[in-house]
């Protein structure tokens, strides 16, 4: 039944319905087994699909400037966006990775918990501008990653340990790009983006534990299976202005940070 109901949730795609349901597993989580030897279904289609027309990432608005309800909307549609995909991705993680310990599902429950909040926090910013989300295209990279990494350690290095890792530093340059501005809905904006931040640590904390949980079961070298991992998904990903403290916070080395950005880092 565990696996059932997670994908329903998954495949619903009236938010609000999928927030009732994922409540509803959530408070009822002492009650379910997460034994199975049932095959997970690949999910064809993101959720999204049904009301975001999904375009290439070059074609996707460009996030310029904050001085038109228009500009604050793209910039605020591209964040709800991700929060979006994070939920169903965090989700997708307890439903594809069977009969793993309890602490495993009660981490990426609670990760979709946050992300739900997150989701609902910017959302409602973006609605204050006029707009709501739907109303721009959108791209599927996060989704499209989901679907290459089947087995958990390429999901937990490339979700969680590349792609939210990235979110931090990300949402620092935001944070920093926005505090140039006097338009006082900015500072809400910069409110949330720094809640956000700050609880998105934990979740690529929990990707660093997994991660190297299943490291060690299979007997390998976390720094070493990390890269080869990172190299046979990405041609260029040398990384610039990392977010080092909330990396630290998250797992990562300084090892991992100095071959991330190619250059000595003050650890």
């Amino acid at each position: 039944m565990f696996y059932q109901e997670l994908e329903k949730i998954i495949e619903t795609s009236d938010y609000d319905k999928k927030f009732e349901l994922f409540y509803k597993l959530y408070e009822n989580i002492d009650s379910y087994n997460f034994t199975s030897n049932e095959k997970p279904k690949i999910f064809e289609k993101p959720s999204y699909a049904d009301f975001c027309e999904i375009v290439h990432p070059a074609r996707v608005p460009r996030r310029r400037g904050f001085e038109t309800d228009e500009k604050k909307a793209v910039l605020l549609h591209a964040i709800v966006h991700i929060e979006y995909s994070a939920i169903d991705l965090a989700l997708d993680a307890c439903y594809r990775f069977r009969n793993l310990p309890k602490e495993y599902y009660l981490d990426w429950l609670e990760v979709a918990e946050d992300e739900i909040r997150h989701f609902k926090m910017m959302n409602s910013l973006l609605e204050k501008t006029g707009y709501k989300y739907g109303d721009f295209p959108v791209h599927n990279s996060l989704f499209e990653a989901s679907q290459k990494t089947q087995d958990l350690l390429s999901r937990m290095a490339i979700i969680p340990r590349w792609y939210e890792a990235n979110g931090l530093d990300a949402n620092e340059k935001i944070i920093k790009r926005l505090q140039k501005t006097n338009d006082p809905f900015a500072k809400e904006v910069i409110d949330a983006l720094n809640v956000i931040l700050k609880e998105e640590i934990p979740h690529v904390s929990k990707g660093d534990k997994w991660f190297k949980w299943e490291c060690e079961r299979k007997n390998l070298d976390p720094l070493k299976t990390y890269f080869e991992i990172i190299d046979s998904f990405f041609k260029d990903w040398k990384k610039k202005d990392l977010n080092v403290a909330a990396r630290l916070k998250a797992g990562f080395t300084c090892d991992e940070l100095k071959i991330l950005s190619n250059k000595e880092i003050n650890c």
